[in-house]
């Protein structure tokens, strides 16, 4: 496999579609999706874990709420992982991803999770190098766990340029519905921006042999959409299910 280097792939859509076309082929990809995750919710014989990384502002909460819109709550869930609780740092860092993964028929959706704990490591320096590199096998060999199960694993990294996240980031200061969202250390952590590419570098070059990283150009954020929603269903219809008794 090809090395992947960030700043050689595109964060910009790659594609002449217009706003109102990318919308109209996202509301039919959610139309069938939703038919087809009531064929996996009823069939109940896998379970399916969505990922999402990414840098700060380019889109994880937003794709989550486009593109999963239309699906029955009573098969999909959604978690956002944040800095562990007094709790998890007492457990292995993989225990607190094992409470919230999916059982047979359902959908779970991470908003962030177990990378986190490499990529936050490796930028604050707050462990062991050595721990932190073992961190990676661990990774591997846990997802192969999850797909010698029944889980079926998806990826994606939103691939956001630096000139359009800081453009987001002034948004967020001004903008009343996403102010609340501005921290004090966006600023500081923008300004890391190179030490996190090569981490996320590093995990999408290392982290891929199981599962691999589906890299979405995030700069657009309807294309971001589009492309999620299709890689998903895609996905689903790859399984060719049909209803149990037929």
């Amino acid at each position: 496999m090809k090395e992947i280097k960030l700043v050689k792939v595109s964060s910009a859509p790659q594609h002449k579609m217009g706003k109102q076309a990318l919308n109209e082929k996202l509301s039919s990809l959610r139309e069938r999706m939703f038919a087809l995750q009531h064929l996996f919710y009823a069939n109940a014989d896998k379970s399916m874990l969505i990922i999402f990384q990414g840098m700060d502002t380019s889109g994880k909460d937003s794709t989550i709420r486009h593109v999963f819109s239309c699906i029955n709550p009573l098969g999909v869930h959604a978690y956002s992982f944040t800095e562990p609780c007094d709790r998890e740092q007492k457990h292995d860092f993989l225990w607190r991803i094992y409470q919230q993964l999916p059982e047979k028929g359902r959908i779970q959706i991470f908003n962030r999770s177990h990378y986190e704990d490499i990529l936050v490591p490796s930028i604050h320096q707050l462990l062991d190098k050595s721990l932190i590199e073992r961190r990676y096998d661990a990774i591997n060999s846990f997802e192969q766990e999850l797909i010698d199960n029944g889980t079926i694993i998806l990826k994606f990294y939103l691939h956001l340029s630096k000139k359009e996240q800081h453009k987001r980031l002034e948004k967020r200061k001004s903008d009343p519905l996403k102010k609340w969202k501005y921290k004090k250390s966006d600023k500081t952590e923008a300004k890391k921006w190179q030490g996190y590419m090569k981490v996320y570098e590093r995990i999408l070059n290392d982290c891929s042999s199981q599962v691999p990283w589906q890299i979405v150009p995030a700069d657009d954020k309807q294309y971001r959409n589009y492309l999620v929603a299709k890689a998903i269903v895609d996905t689903l219809e790859g399984l060719k299910l049909k209803y149990p008794g037929q």
